[in-house]
């Protein structure tokens, strides 16, 4: 890289109309950039430091989900190891000016859904509000406690010519980005150690306890404070952030399902029961919040939060119906409204906006159309900003016509090169638009400002749009300073009353579903994997098994997976049930469902667990071209990998989680079906007729599967029996996977897991039938599953098929218990306001 010197070659020449941001008005580089360059400039393993980053943002999770991606893969968190760096003497003069909008922004809110004197004294036209989809007429009148309705607040900033901000939207709805600056933080500080601490970088961590504190004062009992974060889910663009912010506060995180509305409260569904909530951070757009009185086809609201609302027991933040305030009309009378709510202009100012609403501004846009770009006032997908000198006649003549039919649906701005700041490209360093969004947080009688914020760049050197959905990169954002931060009193803050938020809130219980069921597909897609390398072995080995022996091998993987027998030949069907991601119970099926799981519970899960999910997940997409590009390894090689990657993640699950409810329901459906794999297991290769080498033979194949060969060799000397077998496999207690075993640590959970207070000393249902089925396995003699006189062991067929039968109930008495959901509930009739 060269960045050395008073001009880097890379930068354009002077008299260019684009501008770069590290450069003071003589042209030359500003000495905090000159520093950084010169020691980005003095590494020789930048390469190294970018696959750190790379593997640190992928070790972590994080992810940025493209819409309309055909691959439906979640896409790793784009960043850029040059940061976007802001003298602090500047940056002081962009805090006082957007603290200053936060202020405004908040009065606006309460004066929409209060007063609305902005419209009786005709400060702003009352079609800027009512034609507009982000009000909401039944928020009128709400109104949060304290001096705050406007929790966190959001700004995007571009830089004009001559080097100063603009404002160029605000984001009040659910401001998106924060939790990715803390990531682009926390991986920078790792790759580049010294360079960030020389730099003395103003921290972040205080902006989020300031979140916070803000929150837990929402409250009626701040001491004792119910806080949970609402997410769309899993598929939303900015999952990962939901996720990480929810773990890094401390708050539970929650979907639509794990809450509920009843008596008035919002509650959320726990496996102690119902848990009341008290205020709701939320990532949910404001109209699909409530299907009841908003949105109707929604799935990602509480039916009757609204009331809730209204009724003063919920705070949300931010308000519902704080959407409007994102309006980009507002730009267009924002010093008359400084002056009506503040009493003076505002210091930071805005890009110059025109609205079509306005006569004069409507004959303006259209008489210099081409140089403008045209924006919606409304976003929602599959709408954007249009840059008109792009068009040509005919695009131009349709853009006027869309103008005509609604003119108050459109705004526009003139064409403002964003400053371009050096990226980061195959080890060379080239210009590319930039773009900086920074948060305000409500915090004591004003707001407190994120130093720095995320900084996006373009994927080209001329884009337009920069955005993650169009492939922009982020930046860590550094506000540098010569002095050290001081921490002032009012930030040390006294949290000691709400440092058990999770004895108050326990997890959803879709969270613990999600774990149970993250355990089972780990052990189901385990088990599977190992009868199937078994089965490789067997017919790869040099004296092959017999086609008898082959059969039920087959046969007994069709059982274990739940597979309807294919019209294949025995080679074609294994490849088939290994990598057909569409086949049910197939191997990558049964992962991929595991990985969903552990993505819906990934709050909980640690990083270096989700490293060993994100193996998993790099192994399956590999897996087809392993088994059918890899003619130099046997196939049950390939599959190896895949194994040691469910034992790494089996571990570390017993390494690294607490021994809380989700665990142990994690470990119970670990262990519920590890004992539906042995029942089928067993059943499948030793229940039916064939000549006792063969039975043998199955039996050593059986106790391969179950990782138990060792075991039994240095116990018995290497003769092998169905009897002995079946000790080791069935009663042995001792053996970690015999039956037994799994039975009596079911039991142990089922004791651990919440109860409703009894007066009586009787057994739960689940525990009779739990104990019916360890009764069964106990006292059936061992010799009663000796070979009848047609070549079959009926005995152990029998109590094979009753153990499994219990087995199910169990499973279904545990869901009907602890999983409990509700239908969603839903308008009768559509709202009006849904066809604007």
């Amino acid at each position: 890289m060269n960045s050395s010197g008073s001009r880097p070659e890379w930068l354009y020449p002077a008299d260019d109309q684009r501008r770069d941001d590290m450069l003071a008005a003589d042209g030359q580089l500003l000495p905090h950039w000159q520093d950084v360059l010169d020691s980005l400039n003095g590494l020789e393993d930048i390469a190294a430091r970018q696959q750190k980053a790379l593997r640190i943002l992928r070790d972590d999770g994080a992810t940025y989900n493209i819409y309309g991606d055909s691959t439906g893969q979640s896409t790793t968190w784009n960043l850029d190891l040059v940061p976007n760096i802001i003298a602090s003497d500047e940056w002081a003069d962009v805090e006082s000016g957007l603290l200053e909008r936060a202020e405004l922004f908040n009065l606006l809110l309460r004066d929409i859904y209060g007063e609305r004197s902005l419209i009786r004294t005709g400060v702003i036209p009352p079609e800027a509000i009512f034609c507009h989809r982000g009000f909401l007429r039944a928020c009128h009148g709400i109104q949060l406690p304290g001096e705050h309705d406007l929790i966190m607040h959001a700004v995007d900033l571009i830089r004009d010519p001559q080097g100063q901000y603009l404002v160029l939207g605000d984001r009040t709805q659910s401001p998106s980005g924060a939790g990715y600056s803390l990531e682009n933080r926390t991986v920078m500080s790792r790759v580049f150690p010294s360079l960030f601490r020389d730099s003395h970088v103003h921290r972040l961590s205080t902006f989020f306890q300031r979140l916070r504190t803000k929150l837990l004062s929402l409250s009626p009992n701040p001491s004792q404070a119910r806080v949970v974060l609402l997410t769309p889910g899993p598929h939303n663009e900015t999952y990962f952030e939901h996720a990480y912010m929810a773990n890094y506060l401390g708050f539970p995180l929650v979907q639509s399902d794990d809450l509920m509305v009843r008596n008035g409260f919002l509650w959320m569904k726990s496996l102690e029961g119902l848990k009341r909530v008290d205020v709701l951070l939320r990532r949910v757009d404001d109209w699909f919040c409530d299907p009841v009185e908003l949105r109707a086809d929604s799935r990602l609201g509480v039916p009757g939060m609204l009331e809730v609302v209204r009724a003063g027991n919920l705070v949300v933040a931010n308000p519902l119906g704080s959407g409007i305030v994102e309006n980009p009309v507002f730009l267009r009378y924002l010093p008359d409204i400084a002056k009506a709510l503040l009493g003076r202009e505002l210091r930071l100012g805005s890009v110059h906006t025109y609205w079509c609403g306005a006569e004069e501004d409507l004959a303006y846009v259209l008489e210099h159309l081409s140089e403008l770009v045209i924006k919606p006032v409304y976003r929602q997908a599959g709408s954007s900003s249009v840059r008109a000198c792009e068009l040509d006649e005919q695009g131009l003549l349709q853009l006027k016509a869309r103008i005509l039919a609604d003119p108050v649906q459109f705004v526009a701005q003139p064409h403002l090169a964003a400053g371009h700041l050096p990226s980061l490209h195959n080890e060379i360093l080239q210009p590319r638009p930039a773009l900086l969004r920074t948060f305000a947080v409500a915090s004591g009688e004003s707001y407190s400002l994120m130093p720095g914020g995320l900084t996006r760049v373009g994927a080209a050197e001329n884009s337009f749009v920069i955005a993650g959905q169009a492939g922009a990169r982020s930046k860590d954002t550094w506000v540098v300073d010569s002095d050290h931060e001081r921490t002032l009193i009012s930030e040390q803050l006294d949290d000691s009353g709400a440092l058990r938020e999770a004895d108050l809130v326990s997890m959803p219980s879709r969270v613990v579903e999600n774990l149970f069921w993250m355990g089972r597909y780990a052990e189901r897609a385990e088990s599977t994997l190992r009868i199937l390398r078994t089965t490789f072995i067997q017919f790869n080995s040099e004296s092959p098994a017999g086609n008898e022996v082959k059969d039920h091998l087959l046969r007994a993987l069709q059982n274990m997976a739940v597979l309807v027998p294919a019209e294949l030949g025995a080679d074609e069907q294994l490849d088939e049930w290994v990598e057909n991601g569409t086949l049910s119970n197939s191997i990558s099926s049964n992962l991929n469902a595991m990985l969903f799981c552990a993505d819906q519970a990934k709050e909980l899960l640690s990083s270096d667990t989700f490293r060993v999910i994100n193996d998993i997940r790099d192994a399956l997409q590999s897996l087809p071209t392993e088994l059918t590009g890899n003619k130099g390894s046997a196939p049950e090689e390939v599959l190896d990998p895949l194994v040691t990657a469910l034992m790494a993640f089996a571990g570390l699950t017993q390494e690294s989680m607490n021994r809380s409810f989700g665990w142990r329901f994690m470990e119970l459906g670990r262990r519920l079906e590890r004992a539906q794999q042995i029942n089928t297991a067993v059943t499948s290769l030793l229940v039916p007729a064939m000549a006792e080498s063969d039975q043998n033979r199955l039996a050593e194949a059986l106790l391969l599967t179950l990782e138990t060969l060792i075991s039994y060799r240095r116990r018995y000397r290497g003769r092998m029996s169905v009897e002995t077998s079946l000790d080791l496999i069935l009663l042995d207690s001792s053996n970690p996977r015999s039956l037994m075993y799994q039975l009596e640590h079911i039991a142990e959970y089922l004791k651990a897991m919440p109860q409703p207070p009894a007066v009586l000393h009787e057994l739960t249902l689940e525990e009779r039938t739990l104990m019916q089925a360890e009764v069964l396995v106990k006292l059936t003699p061992l010799k009663e599953f000796s070979l009848s006189d047609d070549g079959q062991r009926p005995a152990l067929l029998q109590a094979m098929s009753q153990c499994h039968q219990l087995l199910g109930q169990l499973s279904d008495q545990i869901t009907d218990k602890y999983f409990d959901h509700r239908e969603a509930s839903q308008q009768l009739v559509r709202n009006s306001m849904e066809i604007l």
